[in-house]
Formats: C-alpha cells, structure tokens, sequence
C-alpha cells in the first residue's frame, strides 16, 4: 500500500494502492527538442554578425527560442505530471489535465478483463500498454506508456479478484438465515 495522508476524494475504508504518471520515455523526444533549440540558439548567436542590429535579432532569437522551449518541453512536461493513474482498493481513477482538470473512475466491479501490449522498446524500457475492459457503455481503455505494466497488470487482476470474492461473499452472507434472529412470535 502506499502511505498517504488522508486523501479527501477517497471513499470511507478506501485506499490507495499504486499512483502511476506516464513512463518517462514520453518526455524523451520534448527534452531532444529542447536540446536543438538551445543549440539552435547558440549556433544563432555565433553567426549573427556585429553591429546596430545584432541585439534586436540575438534577442528575437531568444523569444523564438523561449516560446518554443515552453510549447515543447513545458507543455509536456507538465502534460505528464498532472496525468495520474491511481488503482485502489475499490477504483481505477484517471486524472489529467493542465489547466482543467478531466477524471474518469472505473469501479473495480465492473472490470471485465485486464491485459496488456509491449512492443521491442517497451521491452527495453519496462513499460506497455495497459488494456482494461469495463462492462458498460465505454468498454475497452488502453493506457500508453505505463511503467511496469506488467506487475500493474497483475496488480489490477488480483485487485478484481479480491472485489469479486468480497462481493460474493456478500452477497452469500446477506441470503443465508441469521441464526440469532428471534420472531416476536417465540
């Protein structure tokens, strides 16, 4: 389990199990890109000759240079931190977004099939594709880049395992006749 305080969106007797981000080979090609601009700026800089408007075309290089670091490395960077796959003991919740907030919950009653998808360098890296099919309206969800997809996998089966057999057992408790049970008639 993974210690928390008490988090307010949780249900009473709910807990966390797994807080998962995106793997972090999605920020690969955001921090390559960053790479080039900043190179592409000091190659910029060298060649940019002397004179009276070399200051206004070093500095327009520099805002070119800064807006493109904040559309390609921000965004995604913040992209990946505030996209959350959190598994408890009840739900699977969804969280993303940077400036509105998008969640989706997937109770873990209504699982129906978990499996997953690794291709070579998901192999490599340790992550996959995270396949749940839900019964209802939505059916099948596919989570990309999951790190450790495998073990969050068996994670979530034996988590629905454990729903179904405490929902069984429930459900088994509440038809069988209570022993203690006294009639006013006795």
């Amino acid at each position: 389990m993974v210690p928390m305080g008490h988090d307010r969106s949780l249900a009473v007797g709910e807990e966390s199990v797994e807080i998962l981000h995106p793997h972090w080979k999605t920020l690969v090609g955001p921090i390559a890109a960053a790479f080039v601009v900043v190179a592409a700026l000091l190659v910029g800089e060298a060649l940019i000759p002397g004179g009276k408007w070399a200051v206004i075309g070093r500095l327009a290089m520099a805002v070119v240079a800064i807006a493109l670091l904040m559309w390609w490395l921000m965004v995604p960077l913040l992209m990946w931190r505030t996209t959350v796959y959190e598994v408890t003991t009840r739900r699977m919740r969804l969280r993303d977004g940077i400036f509105t907030r998008n969640g989706r919950d997937i109770p873990l009653s209504r699982i129906t099939d978990v499996s997953f998808r690794k291709g070579v360098l998901d192999r490599l890296l340790g992550a996959g594709t995270l396949v749940v099919e839900s019964a209802g309206e939505h059916g099948e969800l596919a989570l990309t880049d999951i790190p450790n997809v495998e073990r969050i996998s068996s994670l979530l089966f034996q988590l629905v395992e454990d729903e179904r057999t405490h929902t069984d057992r429930q459900g088994t408790d509440a038809t069988r006749p209570n022993p203690t049970r006294f009639d006013a008639g006795d």
